[in-house]
C-alpha cells in the first residue's frame, strides 16, 4: 500500500490529469448517450464514436512514435515527417493499383542503390590511397558532376510504364477509380528511347557507382585527422556481396520485367495490399536511411539547422510527388477482404467478417466499418506492442534506451552510435510510411496529406512527452477520441444551458480544440503526461 501511495504523491499530477481527462470523456460519452435516448440508440454512437478515435489515433500513432523515437535518441525534429507518411501513402498506392509501375521503377532504383552499399569499400580504398589534402577537397565536385552528367543521359530514358498527370484518361485518379470498379486496364510496356537496354542498364549502374565514391569522397575529405580510419579493418566482403546480390536482382527484375507485372496484376487485391505495405516501409527506410546520412549526420551539432534542413526536404518530397503523382484528390480502395457487400453482410460476428470478406460488422444495431474501425486499431496495438518489445527485449532495444540517456556513455563502450542513428532513422520513417500506405484507404491521396497529419503528431507528443514511446501512444488516443468526439457532436450539437439551440462545433474547430487540450497539460505538466522532466 506504502509504494502506491508513494508512487501517487511523486506522480499526483500525472495521476490528477489524467482522472481530468477521463472525467472530460465519460461526460461527452454521457452527452451522446443523452442526445441519442430518444431514438432508442443509446449506446450505439458512443461505441462507433470510440472506435473511430482509436483509428484516427492509431494512424497518428505510426507517425508520432517514429517521430519520438528519432527525437529521443538523436535529438532530431525531424520535420519532414508528414512528407514522409505522405510517401509512403503514393507508394503503396502505386504498388497496389499499378504493380506494373513499380516494377518498371524497381529496376533503376536497384542499380543506384547498389553503388551507396560499397561506401565501406570506396572508404577503405580511398584511404589507402593518401591523396593530398586539396585534392581530396576537390576531386568529389567532379565525381559529382561526372555521375550527374551519366544519369541525366540514361536516367530519363529507362522505360517506365506509367500515367500521364496532365490526362484525364491516363492520370492517377483515373486508375484509382477504374481500380475501385475492378476494371483497371494497364497500358502496354515501354521500350528503352534512344539506347540499348545494355548501355542504358549499365550506364544507370555506372552512375550509382559514382555517386557512392562521391559520397564517400565527401565523407573522409570532412573527417577530422585525429578520427579513425577502416584501414586497419578486414576487407569488407559482405558489402561487396551485397552489392552484386542487389546488381543481379535489378538484372533479373528488369528481364523478366513482363511476366513479374503481369502476376503482381493477377493477385488478390489482399495479397498485394500487403505487399504494398512492406514496399512502403522499406521505400520509407532506404529514404531515411539517405536522410541521416547524407544530409542530417553532418548537422547533428547545430539542431537548428537540422530543423530547416528537414523543412526544406519536406517541400522537395512533396513538389516530387505532384510531379509524379499530380496534385488532385484520388482514392485507395480497400483490399478484398474488407470490401465484400453480398449475402452475409453486415458481418454480426468477428468470424463472419472472415467467412464474407464483410465491409461492416453490426454494434449495438449501427453499422462500423471493418476496415477503418477494427483492422486500423488492431493494427495500432500489434505496432505498439512489436516496437515495445524491441525497445525492451532486444540488444538495439537496449542500446537505444541507454542513448536517449546518455549517448556519450553508449559511444565510450565501443558501441557504433552512428550506425544505431541511422538504424533507428530508418526505423523511425518505416513506421511513418506504414501509417501512410495504412491510411490511404480510409483518407484518400492529397499532396496536403502529410501537413493536417504533421500538425496532429506534434499535438499528440506534445500531450504525451516528445521523447517518451508510452506518450506518443496516449497522446495520439487521446488527440483521435477529442477530434471524433468533437466531430459527432458538429452533427447532433452540445446542449449548453440559457442557449436555445444546440451548439454545434465547426470543423475548425477540431484542429483547435485539439491544440487548446495541448496547451491546458503543457501548463500543468511542461514535460507532457509521460515525458521525462530535464
Amino acid at each position: 500500500m506504502k509504494p502506491l501511495l508513494g508512487s501517487f504523491r511523486k506522480n499526483r499530477t500525472l495521476w490528477i490529469t489524467l482522472c481530468a481527462l477521463i472525467i472530460i470523456f465519460t461526460l461527452g460519452a454521457r452527452g451522446l448517450v443523452d442526445n441519442e435516448a430518444v431514438g432508442g440508440e443509446r449506446y450505439q454512437d458512443v461505441v462507433i464514436t470510440i472506435l473511430r478515435g482509436f483509428s484516427t489515433g492509431s494512424i497518428i500513432f505510426l507517425v508520432a512514435s517514429g517521430f519520438s523515437i528519432i527525437f529521443g535518441l538523436m535529438n532530431v525534429l525531424n520535420m519532414a515527417h508528414g512528407a514522409l507518411f505522405m510517401i509512403g501513402a503514393y507508394v503503396g498506392w502505386t504498388v497496389f493499383v499499378r504493380p506494373d509501375t513499380a516494377v518498371d521503377a524497381l529496376v533503376p532504383i536497384l542499380l543506384l542503390a547498389g553503388g551507396f552499399f560499397l561506401i565501406p569499400l570506396w572508404d577503405r580504398l580511398l584511404n589507402k590511397l593518401k591523396m593530398p589534402s586539396w585534392l581530396m577537397k576537390t576531386w568529389p565536385w567532379l565525381g559529382l558532376i561526372l555521375a550527374s552528367v551519366v544519369l541525366i543521359f540514361t536516367l530519363p530514358k529507362y522505360p517506365i510504364t506509367s500515367w500521364d498527370v496532365g490526362s484525364y484518361q491516363i492520370s492517377p485518379t483515373n486508375y484509382a477509380f477504374a481500380a475501385s470498379q475492378g476494371q483497371l486496364v494497364t497500358p502496354e510496356p515501354k521500350q528503352f528511347l534512344g539506347i540499348s537496354p545494355l548501355l542504358g542498364l549499365g550506364g544507370i549502374l555506372l552512375g550509382g557507382l559514382l555517386a557512392g565514391i562521391t559520397v564517400a569522397g565527401f565523407v573522409i575529405s570532412r573527417r577530422p585527422a585525429t578520427a579513425g580510419t577502416s584501414e586497419g579493418k578486414a576487407f569488407p566482403w559482405e558489402t561487396l556481396s551485397l552489392f552484386l546480390a542487389i546488381a543481379i536482382l535489378g538484372l533479373v527484375i528488369h528481364y523478366y520485367n513482363t511476366p513479374i507485372s503481369n502476376f503482381l496484376l493477377g493477385l488478390d487485391s489482399t495479397l498485394l495490399f500487403i505487399l504494398a505495405i512492406l514496399v512502403a516501409v522499406g521505400t520509407g527506410a532506404l529514404i531515411g536511411i539517405l536522410v541521416e546520412t547524407t544530409m542530417i549526420r553532418p548537422l547533428y551539432e547545430t539542431h537548428i539547422y537540422v530543423l530547416m534542413l528537414t523543412l526544406g526536404v519536406q517541400s522537395i518530397i512533396i513538389e516530387i510527388v505532384r510531379s509524379a503523382w499530380g496534385s488532385p484528390e484520388f482514392t485507395m480502395h480497400r483490399p478484398s477482404i474488407f470490401a465484400g457487400t453480398g449475402e452475409g453482410c453486415p458481418a454480426e460476428s468477428l468470424g463472419a467478417i472472415l467467412k464474407n470478406n464483410c465491409s461492416t460488422i453490426r454494434v449495438l444495431g449501427g453499422r462500423v466499418r471493418t476496415y477503418n474501425e477494427l483492422f486500423i486499431p488492431l493494427l495500432g496495438i500489434v505496432v505498439l506492442v512489436a516496437v515495445w518489445l524491441l525497445l525492451q527485449r532486444t540488444r538495439l532495444g537496449m542500446i537505444v534506451r541507454a542513448g536517449v540517456q546518455d549517448s556519450e556513455m553508449v559511444e565510450a563502450l565501443g558501441i557504433n552510435v552512428q550506425k544505431i542513428f541511422t538504424t533507428v532513422f530508418a526505423l523511425g520513417v518505416g513506421l511513418a510510411a506504414m501509417g501512410g500506405v495504412i491510411g490511404a484507404p480510409s483518407t484518400g491521396l492529397t499532396t496536403t496529406l502529410g501537413d493536417s497529419l504533421l500538425i496532429n503528431m506534434l499535438v499528440a507528443l506534445a500531450i504525451g512527452g516528445l521523447t517518451s514511446y508510452p506518450g506518443s501512444a496516449a497522446g495520439a488516443l487521446i488527440v483521435g477520441l477529442l477530434q471524433q468526439f468533437v466531430i459527432k457532436y458538429g452533427q447532433i450539437g452540445i446542449n449548453i444551458p440559457f442557449m436555445e439551440e444546440p451548439f454545434k462545433p465547426t470543423p475548425p474547430l477540431v484542429p483547435a480544440l485539439t491544440v487548446f487540450l495541448m496547451v491546458i497539460i503543457l501548463l500543468v505538466m511542461p514535460q507532457g503526461l509521460f515525458g521525462r522532466k530535464e
